[in-house]
């Protein structure tokens, strides 16, 4: 039988994907879970593996495009009986013949629409709008031109429906003098020699980074607070003990699992740094989603530990680890990226020292993680000052000034020192 590949859905509020690369070509053979794709969204890039076994008889996606989910992007040929899941399946499925490798019809893959824009635009002889995006277009009234000109957070600069939204509205503050996203042309590229620079095109999660960035500088009032702990006994107590945690657990113990766990009690005893603003209403969220900042590539994920107000230090461990791999093995899914309450960067991990990090909407603090060094220390023994050397981390707290004031910013970043200097308790857990 001819089994239909489709776009698939990666999360609740995904609606479109772009193909990146085909990792086999018609006429191969792939296994059930083996990968067949690899495909982009606004936020993260995935490897996608093939539902079924069998052999790759048409590829339809062609790479860089990008198709609405459930749209029939490649078919195989299987000998599995297997069930076509899909709301409305391919006739062609239904009908095929599977002692012999048909041609199918294409006209499901519903490929985007292909708009010539004069070389003027500044944006190449050519650039593919979905049916979506120019009926927007001819709804707002805008003209081929200015639609060539929009910013494109989807592969190679492709236009999605929430870019021309974000366009419009955009558009509208600016003529009463509302700041804009800050990747609007400013006509630079169109005006330098070739021999002395070079232009490269953002990709997807660059510009979704670069758009999210200016959207929380233009919309949270961000006051800092800096503070520093003793990590020695975290510290000390790993390098006794990972070797034989990893053994038993499969996976390292490291800082970032005690800092996560030390924030997860701090926002207990301070829940309004887990809210969100909504306009003048406080939103409170019952559950403590930590979000943890992990570079991909050129880019930067900030998956959430959910629910961390249950879990003791093994289990966020766990969940952190699992993060981590996920991330770097492009198995995360779009609802893996979403529901985050706060958020941890670490800028001690390329050697940092310290660094003041920008708020993840619609967050209203993040909590920037320096490198841990050995300093020397002063430290009273026995009603005696002491110099010593100890393993010191700063910690940098962004909060929003909107809804956290300079003393609950300041009482949370060291409720989180304090449960990192005295981690007796929570050491016996594990």
């Amino acid at each position: 039988m001819i089994f239909d590949i489709v776009m698939p859905k990666m999360g609740e509020s995904l609606t479109e994907g772009t193909v990146l690369e085909w990792k086999k070509k018609v006429g191969d053979t792939i296994e059930k879970d083996e990968i067949l794709l690899e495909i982009a969204t606004d936020k993260v890039d995935s490897e996608i593996p093939s539902p079924v076994s069998g052999s790759l008889v048409e590829i339809i996606g062609e790479v860089n495009q990008t198709y609405d989910v459930d749209t029939v992007i490649a078919r195989v040929e299987t000998s599995d009986d297997v069930e076509q899941k899909r709301p409305s399946p391919s006739p062609v499925a239904d009908q095929a013949d599977s002692s012999k490798k048909t041609a199918p019809s294409r006209e499901q893959a519903s490929p985007p629409v292909k708009i010539n824009i004069p070389q003027s635009s500044g944006v190449g002889s050519h650039r593919y709008y979905s049916p979506l995006v120019r009926a927007i277009a001819a709804q707002e009234g805008i003209s081929p031109d200015e639609l060539s000109r929009i910013p494109g957070t989807g592969f190679r600069g492709r236009l999605s429906k929430r870019d021309i939204l974000f366009y419009v509205e955009t558009k509208k503050k600016s003529d009463s003098g509302t700041k804009t996203t800050g990747l609007e042309p400013t006509g630079l590229a169109d005006n330098v020699s070739e021999d002395e620079t070079e232009i490269i095109d953002m990709d997807t999660m660059r510009k979704s980074i670069a758009k999210h960035m200016r959207q929380s500088v233009d919309t949270s009032a961000h006051v800092y607070s800096v503070s520093e702990a003793d990590m020695t006994g975290i510290m000390d107590f790993i390098a006794e003990n990972n070797a034989a945690f990893k053994k038993k657990h499969g996976h390292s113990l490291t800082v970032t699992h005690f800092i996560t766990h030390a924030v997860k009690d701090a926002l207990l005893e301070f829940p309004l740094v887990n809210a969100s603003l909504d306009g003048a209403k406080i939103v409170r969220h019952k559950h403590l989603n930590v979000g943890i900042a992990v570079a991909v590539g050129n880019g930067l994920v900030v998956p959430p530990v959910r629910n961390a107000e249950e879990k003791s230090l093994l289990d966020i461990s766990h969940d952190v680890a699992g993060i981590v791999s996920r991330a770097r093995d492009k198995k995360l899914t779009l609802d893996d990226l979403e529901g985050t309450t706060f958020s941890i960067t670490n800028f001690g991990v390329f050697g940092n020292l310290a660094g003041y990090p920008i708020i993840n909407q619609p967050n209203v603090a993040i909590l920037g993680v320096g490198a841990i060094k050995k300093r020397p220390v002063v430290v009273e023994v026995k009603g005696r000052d002491e110099i010593v050397i100890r393993q010191i981390c700063v910690f940098t707290l962004g909060f929003d000034h909107r809804l956290i004031d300079g003393a609950m910013g300041g009482q949370f970043i060291e409720a989180v020192v304090k449960n990192l200097e005295n981690p007796e308790e929570v050491l016996k857990t594990l």
